[in-house]
């Protein structure tokens, strides 16, 4: 598997720095989720470790070695991204997207091969997508369009991958489809996924690993049971709440204090979830 990490990393868009000297290392075959407020820095820190943003500072360390100085072809052989509202060139087929994720293995001497159609179709078929190969990309839903965008990265075969927001836009079935399907890539064949998401709970129900960004760098990073609380909800995201545990996979699920119509039967439910033994943090 390939090791990913960040060495005194500065970020930033021209003179305001966004993230400053951060050392952080993305866990090997597990799933990590980026968390944070709007603007923090966290979609800015996926970029940069996906090469796409270059450093003030520091460095970005893709199997120990940096890697702007590192050939392209070859980090897109260990790391596939896939960024925030991606779009494919008009008219373009699933088919003809995904073959794009076998770009990084094509030379002058090497063009296409049996092992590129292989894991287009592997791709395909993993994403539920082979109904769909010959249909038009932005003729698709928005659940189907983004497990395309997925099938053309898992085509790339790389031990990494990356994905800025994967479920912005989508309703709440279709977000938990491709959540779904990450969680299985990962859980079957030992993917590195980190991702960047917004809903607190879906990141605690899928993330192995969790890194809060807060004041340009880490506030906390761990397993969701132990470092999601109150306090870290209130200091990252300005918000008060309570933790519970989610009925179903016991996993921290947060509830936003705030203005609604309360039932009289949960006021006994809510003053529970205050307590520490359903916290499951430390």
């Amino acid at each position: 598997m390939g090791v990913l990490q960040t060495q005194s990393l500065t970020l930033s868009y021209g003179d305001t720095n966004i993230i400053e000297d951060l050392s952080v290392q993305i866990p090997e075959g597990k799933i990590t989720v980026l968390i944070g407020s709007n603007g923090c820095g966290k979609s800015t820190l996926l970029r940069s470790l996906a090469r796409l943003m270059k450093p003030n500072q520091g460095s970005v360390l893709l199997d120990g070695r940096d890697i702007h100085q590192s050939v392209t072809k070859e980090v897109a052989r260990k790391m596939a991204i896939l960024p925030q509202g991606p779009v494919a060139p008009e008219g373009l087929t699933v088919h003809q997207l995904v073959k794009q994720g076998r770009y990084p293995y094509q030379t002058w001497l090497k063009q296409w091969s049996e092992e590129d159609e292989r894991l287009v179709n592997y791709a395909l078929k993993v994403t539920n997508m082979e109904p769909f190969a010959d249909r038009s990309v932005d003729a698709l839903s928005g659940g189907q369009r983004q497990r395309a965008w997925i099938a053309m990265t898992l085509a790339q075969n790389t031990d990494i991958i990356l994905l800025d927001e994967p479920t912005t836009y989508l309703d709440m079935s279709h977000q938990i489809e491709i959540l779904d399907l990450l969680y299985e890539l990962n859980r079957k064949e030992g993917r590195t996924i980190a991702m960047v998401l917004h809903d607190l709970n879906l990141a605690c129900r899928y993330a192995d690993h969790i890194i809060a960004v807060r004041d340009k760098g880490i506030y906390n990073q761990g397993a969701p049971e132990r470092i999601l609380t109150p306090q870290l909800v209130k200091d990252v995201f300005h918000m008060e709440c309570v933790i519970c545990s989610d009925p179903l996979f016991g996993t921290p699920m947060c509830v936003p204090r705030g203005k609604g119509r309360m039932c009289p039967a949960n006021c006994e439910l809510l003053e529970q979830c205050d307590a520490p033994q359903l916290v499951g943090a430390v």
